[in-house]
């Protein structure tokens, strides 16, 4: 028997020079608007405001949150805390305390254009647990991106993750993964945050996508809230971090469009 033939994308998933630029703008909007998130968070903000800074500076650059009404979402952004994996809804009654960590996690229109990114913030002091949890976090999407290189394949960026995730004794959420983005909010590939080298879907010039690793303090294992559909607790309630980067895939290194 001869070997597997490899997964190669379809055209349509490479996008065209003036459609990289239109996303290569949403994702300076993205950017600009974790920017004034990361100003105005704080211990004693309810997240119902981080909220409204999202909307409110997204509508005044001539932007739309995607999230809002996504699937019937009802806010701008998701911000999740602690415990909570992602999809956490904004609450007028969430008030971030002292060694918080909080996920912002928001999606960008422009023009019809979409990036999405996130960023953890730790609120004051936290525990050494949680701190390592978010720098390694980090650590793991940086890797993911520097192994996103042109006809390699969406299983290293997942192997690399998973394997420094698990150096440093922490475990990678399954139920989630990053997407393709761009012309939609979600597209082809799937982008697992685990996995094999060599394996899955070729990486070509022109694709852009998202890599957002999920990593939980304790189990992998994931439930969610099923009062409002939406939000994703950690199994054991320990907790978890994500950070997320829109990349396009060139000839040379990733370029990041939205961090």
């Amino acid at each position: 028997m001869g070997k597997k033939g490899r997964l190669v994308p379809s055209r349509k998933l490479i996008k065209l020079p003036e459609q990289i630029e239109g996303i290569r703008k949403s994702g300076l909007l993205n950017t600009a608007v974790l920017d004034c998130v990361e100003e105005n968070i704080r211990e004693g903000i309810s997240t119902a405001e981080i909220d409204r800074l999202v909307y409110e500076y997204t509508m005044d650059h001539q932007g739309i949150p995607a999230t809002l009404g996504y699937h019937g979402f009802p806010n701008s952004c998701c911000i999740s805390v602690n415990e909570v994996v992602c999809h956490g809804i904004p609450n007028e009654n969430q008030v971030l305390h002292e060694g918080d960590i909080v996920n912002v996690d928001c999606t960008t229109i422009v023009n019809g254009f979409y990036a999405d990114a996130s960023r953890m913030f730790i609120i004051g002091k936290t525990s050494s647990e949680k701190e390592k949890l978010v720098r390694v976090t980090e650590e793991c999407l940086k890797k993911g991106v520097q192994a996103a290189q042109a006809f390699t394949f969406l299983g290293d960026v997942g192997h690399v993750i998973e394997c420094h995730a698990k150096r440093n004794g922490f475990s990678v959420v399954r139920d989630f993964c990053g997407h393709g983005v761009g012309i939609q909010f979600h597209e082809e590939p799937e982008v697992l945050h685990y996995g094999r080298k060599s394996s899955g879907m070729l990486l070509v010039p022109g694709m852009t996508l998202t890599i957002e690793p999920m990593l939980n303090m304790g189990t992998w294992k994931v439930v969610m809230d099923q009062s409002d559909g939406w939000t994703v607790y950690t199994e054991d309630r320990l907790p978890s971090a994500q950070w997320e980067y829109t990349i396009l895939i060139t000839e040379s290194e990733p370029e990041i469009l939205a961090h």
